[in-house]
């Protein structure tokens, strides 16, 4: 068999069948579509938030909760494009919370809004205070008010705590010609719960929910989509709704049904099809699941990454009726080997309950009859995915 060259390939690539895609951007998560299907009412409650804003008045502070895919950002995105379009005396900061080196500490966060605004601020090497000040000077320098949007806000408090909220809601008590409003996009319907009360009263938020999208809702927003996406006739019937039920069986995320219909799309047009099967979507679903697995795991921090290989190890030893305390005992040792500080039991506990959570693990109590009851871990990956998240710990020194 002769090895195809690049060239062979990228030949082959061009040759074939009209490509699938028209436009593939319209299938990004960050794509704001000019109709928003089934968030009107979300999107109402904000604009009604928000709108004083458009008379340069004081506007609430706003929280947007629900699981990832519900349109949290592309509703927040979509009203703020608007008010901006209302009033260019507003400026929209959005920050990703989540993008590493951006929000990691309170100085950098300040620091990347500083050059959004255009007053660059060095790395490292100033007072936070005169960061702050540096910020506050190129946001009275704008002469706009500001509303600042922080996406995965849970993520940012969880890295730097939450005073960094109470600090930018006091901003405009010292710029009186500023004002600043913060719009916080969480996953966690508890955030708000963990915050110190005297920063929630500080923040003074409203609330607004965003529920799963179901089947029916998001074989709407992808027939929306596929319009400009794909060349006619490329889908075949059932696509569409292959990929909507299966991401409705998870939480409703659009998001995944998204990424679905393109990687479904791409493998075919890998292969050469002129048109996208459902034999596609599942081969996209097995692709996905692999990704996504492996992406959580990499974004864990290293003491949950202790954990999961304190329960990787016990499992490959053959080891039954794995119990937290067996767990804690080698998660320990690993912590001594990488030179970690080792948690308390309680709260690898609840790292064990988050791993569960997020899929890497499944754990369930069982009876055992008069001999009581135990906690069955097991881990529900095959054999490709852990190879690949044991590459992970291994890069972390902690398998």
């Amino acid at each position: 068999m002769v090895q195809q060259t690049l060239g062979d390939i990228f030949k082959n690539y061009a040759s074939s069948a009209g490509p699938i895609f028209t436009n593939k951007d319209v299938l990004s998560h960050t794509y704001v579509p000019g109709t928003t299907y089934h968030r009107g009412e979300q999107i109402k409650q904000l604009a009604a938030i928000l709108s004083p804003a458009a008379r340069n008045q004081n506007t609430s502070n706003c929280f947007l909760y629900g699981k990832t895919g519900t349109g949290k950002t592309m509703v927040t995105m979509h009203v703020a494009r608007e008010l901006e379009n209302a009033n260019r005396n507003i400026r929209i900061l959005y920050i990703n919370c989540k993008l590493r080196g951006v929000t990691d500490t309170e100085y950098r966060l300040l620091a990347e809004l500083s050059r959004i605004l255009g007053s660059p601020v060095p790395p490292t090497g100033l007072p936070t205070d005169e960061v702050y000040n540096i910020f506050l000077q190129a946001l009275a320098k704008s002469g706009k008010n500001a509303v600042l949007i922080l996406d995965e806000i849970d993520s940012l408090v969880a890295k730097i705590g939450d005073g960094i909220l109470y600090n930018l809601t006091r901003l405009d008590h010292n710029q009186p010609n500023t004002k600043l409003t913060i719009v916080g996009i969480s996953n966690s319907l508890s955030l708000i719960d963990t915050i110190d009360p005297r920063v929630k009263s500080s923040l003074s938020e409203e609330e607004i929910i965003f529920p799963p999208y179901n089947s029916k809702q998001l074989a709407d927003i992808l027939e929306q989509r596929a319009k400009p996406a794909f060349r006619p006739g490329i889908l075949e019937n059932g696509v569409i709704q292959k990929c909507a039920a299966l991401a409705a069986q998870e939480h409703g995320d659009a998001r995944k049904a998204l990424d679905l219909l393109r990687i479904a799309a791409e493998l075919a047009e890998r292969d050469g099809m002129g048109g996208v099967s459902i034999s596609h979507v599942d081969a996209a679903e097995d692709k996905l699941d692999t990704d996504r697995v492996v992406m959580v795991v990499q974004a864990q921090p290293k003491q949950s990454l202790a954990v999961l290989a304190a329960i990787i190890r016990l499992i490959d030893s053959g080891q039954k009726d794995i119990q937290t305390g067996d767990i804690f005992t080698l998660y320990e040792k690993i912590c001594a080997d990488a030179g970690l500080k080792a948690l308390t039991q309680r709260r690898i506990s609840d790292l064990i309950a988050e791993l569960d959570m997020l899929g890497i693990i499944n754990t369930s109590v069982v009876s055992r009859g008069r001999y009581g009851r135990t906690r069955e871990i097991r881990i529900p990956l095959g054999d490709s995915v852990l190879g690949k998240i044991k590459d992970i710990l291994r890069e972390n020194y902690v398998l």
